[in-house]
């Protein structure tokens, strides 16, 4: 269940900061209406990677489209001569 602050709780910024977890994080309003969250750094961080990891997903599958697939044999000679 997502916390929920009014953003004048921040007077008590430690025992605000304290309840953020990871997954966890707490939402501030003002005036009633959702205007910040705080969120732990490697909730942050995940986010970011999944959007790119998302992001590069995407470019693949319109470059598969667009120029066609490789063939599977093809991406195992590749992936065998990698040097890692």
């Amino acid at each position: 269940m997502p916390q929920i602050k009014p953003v004048s709780d921040l007077r008590n910024y430690n025992e605000i900061l304290g309840e953020v977890t990871e997954g966890n994080p707490v939402y501030l309003t003002k005036n009633g209406h959702g205007r910040y969250a705080i969120y732990e750094i490697d909730d942050v961080e995940r986010r970011e990677a999944e959007v790119r990891l998302l992001y590069e997903l995407a470019r693949g599958e319109m470059s598969a489209r667009d120029e066609g697939w490789i063939e599977e044999s093809v991406v195992d000679k590749e992936l065998e001569n990698a040097v890692w």
